[in-house]
């Protein structure tokens, strides 16, 4: 055999190894997440990078730039909470495929309502530049107001404490398999506890309707679900 064909070989076994590994055992690892003690703290639902952070008005409303115009929060969560009033904060994050993709409960509270909304047909989230940029870069981009995130597959969890209500919106790319849930209605959880899974890439809303609280995160940042703190709640 040539050594350049002994050469090719060993280099496509490589890389077919290497991707399997990623894809089948990597994807999946589950590391330790242990929690900061601090019972104000809304830590972040899953790991990833923080592509926005924007005011929720009290008419439950978000300005998206990449469309001109507000849209309201109820188009993201495909839920509402009767009786809370939506001002508040909306976080996004971007879970690339390099990213561990369970889920985290923010804070301690009871899981209120799940809410699963499913597609005709998952659009991709993010065009071959912005994949490079957001998963290999690690950069940033603003993706409020895309047609996937409003239209793909989702599930929302309403989560709620003493202090403060949050909503975990679960949103789906082109190439997600399935969202396995571990949590159901009316469960305690403690913060850092492992709501789900999601196959493949996706994104995570994280809504909380307060504006009562310390931002402590900032468009760009890495974080790590159940792990690092992205707001302090201003509790009485």
């Amino acid at each position: 055999m040539p050594t350049w064909l002994k050469v090719a070989l060993g280099a496509g076994a490589a890389v077919a190894g290497a991707s399997w590994f990623l894809r089948k055992v990597w994807f999946y690892r589950d590391p330790k997440r242990i929690p900061p003690a601090d019972p104000n703290l809304i830590l972040a639902p899953c790991d990833g990078k923080v592509v926005y952070i924007r005011p929720v008005s009290a008419e439950g409303t978000v300005f998206a730039e990449k469309l001109g115009r507000p849209i309201a929060i109820t188009e993201i969560t495909r839920a509402d909470w009767e009786g809370v009033s939506p001002e508040g904060w909306l976080i996004g994050i971007y879970m690339s495929p390099l990213d561990v993709h369970f889920n985290y409960a923010p804070m301690k509270g009871t899981i209120r309502k799940i809410v699963y909304t499913p597609a005709r047909v998952n659009l991709p989230m993010v065009d071959l530049w912005e994949y490079v940029s957001m998963t290999w870069l690690r950069r940033a981009v603003d993706l409020l107001g895309k047609r996937y995130h409003l239209e793909n597959e989702r599930q929302t969890i309403f989560l709620e404490n003493e202090h403060v209500r949050l909503a975990i919106v679960e949103i789906a790319d082109k190439f997600v398999n399935k969202i396995t849930t571990y949590v159901q209605e009316g469960q305690c959880v403690h913060a850092g506890q492992k709501l789900s899974f999601i196959e493949r890439g996706s994104q995570v809303d994280l809504l909380i309707f307060s504006r009562a609280v310390e931002i402590l995160t900032h468009t760009g940042a890495q974080v790590y679900g159940g792990q690092t703190p992205v707001a302090r709640v201003h509790s009485p």
